[in-house]
């Protein structure tokens, strides 16, 4: 377990929670850090001013509030989850508008006693009269999704058919949907099968996409089946990570350069810290990258069947306290969790480098045969085709030197509930293919930040879920499957397109299947 440091508990207040309320002032903290036991709450000092035990409530959701008394008077204390809040209630004066100083006095097992300390303000409110209904009871109950569809259709004077029909209990959206009002129904068409040779993925897999674009799913099915009639892909996960990036502001750059060298000396001290948040979340290695006055670390973790990020972002978090707060060098000015080195949902050269979620290849030696029979295309024409097309990636800035891997990617993460804004970094890819001896080609690609998951997110629920079961790939232990899979896909889709676009069918074949007219 870490110890917060003071720098990281200003992080529990809710910035903005500050309010008048007819009983007086109330404000909100959040866990952020690991789950706790609140034992004692001794005051507040609002502006210098304390206010005493007697004097506060909290609310901590659900209609459970409790004077603060009762955490004091009750040796077994309240547990606090990670991510819930707790709303202080203060019988005290209303505050006027501005700035004003928050202090909190608590104790939490396993950390003991804690200070926040923050400025908040009083800002006027403006009554907002158009809100979207929603009930704090239960938010995911009929009566409250109900009220939402009917806000929806007098605002907007339109009545909605198909919006508001579905298969599932809502109450299993609760952690991936807010306000939920209804579903968008997405086509969903399948390939395939895929004769997939890898290490985790063995054998014929029907593949699920879920898109609305013409053409997509038969020109993977034609890539498919000309791998299965060269025997198939074979896939092969190189590498697993899952990054956060924060970053220390020094005074000075050798202020930052002495705490990354410190840093790489105390990495086995720093491992078991992250580590204690997460059963899961493994601290693989730290790459700390110095500019000006400031230190990146980016923390590479390993995260099983799960994408991760929530997790390393906890992970890190429980890190970088513990550095906080044994750090004994040149003052650390300030600290942010998230530096935007990451580069979380954004594709960069970091990531295509450094990977990030898994590095897969795959690749196939498609016949000569075959690719002439099936795609009307020689094993010259493609690999000159190809390296054409890298002098328009390279001079375009591409982060992809092959034709459009983000198609299956997308239509796949949609279909199996994944977090689909991650395929800005999973669209990266290294295309590459050449005449072998023998006169067949050799096609292959790296897909070096795929960020994938079996478990967690949108993984469980109801269609998506049944998607993964189709491949699978549901269980302890399938995500290295899943992604060999998903990389067998893009494989057979750049096949697909590069032989259209080298034997001029590929605007043909759109004018055939991807016009709706």
């Amino acid at each position: 377990m870490f110890t917060p440091s003071p720098m990281l508990l200003k992080l529990l207040y809710t910035r903005g929670s500050l309010h008048n309320t007819p009983e007086g002032v109330a404000f909100s903290i959040k866990n952020r850090l690991d789950t706790v036991r609140i034992t004692r709450i001794d005051h507040v000092q609002i502006d210098g001013v304390k206010i005493g035990v007697e004097q506060i409530a909290l609310d901590l959701g659900e209609s459970d509030v409790r004077p603060a008394t009762t955490f004091n008077a009750d040796s077994a204390g309240y547990t606090l989850p990670v991510g819930q809040a707790a709303t202080f209630h203060l019988a005290t004066e209303h505050l006027k508008e501005g700035i004003h100083t928050v202090q909190v006095q608590f104790a939490a097992d396993p950390f003991g006693d804690l200070s926040v300390e923050v400025e908040d303000a009083i800002a006027q409110q403006h009554e907002n009269k158009t809100r979207i209904p929603r009930q704090d009871q239960d938010d995911y109950s009929e009566a409250a999704i109900q009220a939402r569809q009917r806000f929806a259709e007098e605002f907007s004077g339109q009545e909605f058919k198909h919006l508001k029909h579905y298969s599932f209990d809502a109450h299993i959206l609760q952690g991936n949907c807010e306000h939920f009002t209804g579903v968008a129904q997405i086509p969903v068409g399948l390939a395939g099968p895929l004769r997939v040779n890898g290490e985790h993925a063995q054998g014929d897999f029907l593949i699920p996409m879920a898109t609305t674009e013409g053409t997509l799913v038969a020109s993977y099915n034609r890539g498919i089946q000309v791998l299965n009639l060269c025997g198939g892909v074979k896939c092969t996960v190189i590498g697993d990570a899952m990054q956060r990036a924060p970053v220390f502001v020094f005074d000075d750059a050798r202020g930052a350069r002495d705490f990354g060298q410190w840093v790489e000396k105390e990495i086995d001290r720093i491992r078991p810290e992250a580590e204690s948040t997460s059963r899961v979340a493994k601290l693989q290695y730290i790459d700390t990258y110095l500019s000006n006055k400031f230190a990146y670390l980016r923390f590479n973790f390993s995260t099983g069947d799960a994408a991760g990020q929530n997790m390393v972002g906890r992970a890190t978090f429980a890190a970088c306290s513990w550095i906080l707060e044994n750090y004994k060098g040149a003052p650390i000015r300030h600290f942010y969790l998230e530096s935007n080195f990451a580069t979380d949902k954004k594709a960069s050269q970091i990531n295509v480098m450094r990977t990030r979620g898994k590095r897969v290849v795959a690749e196939a030696v498609v016949k000569r045969d075959v690719l002439q029979q099936r795609m009307r295309v020689t094993p010259e024409q493609l690999a000159y085709h190809g390296q054409v097309s890298n002098v328009g990636a390279f001079i375009s800035g591409a982060n992809n030197n092959g034709a459009h891997s983000a198609n299956g990617i997308t239509a796949m993460f949609i279909a199996t509930g994944q977090d689909v804004a991650n395929v800005s970094e999973s669209s990266a890819g290294v295309l590459y293919s050449e005449v072998t001896p023998e006169g067949d080609l050799y096609l292959s690609i790296t897909i070096p930040s795929l960020i994938v998951a079996t478990h967690g997110g949108g993984t469980g629920l109801a269609t998506q879920n049944e998607c993964l079961r189709m491949l699978g790939c549901v269980g302890r232990g399938t995500v290295n499957k899943f992604a060999e899979i998903v990389a067998g896909v893009v494989l057979a889709g750049e096949l697909s397109l590069g032989s259209a676009i080298s034997s001029s069918d590929w605007v043909s074949s759109h004018e055939q299947y991807g016009r709706n007219r």
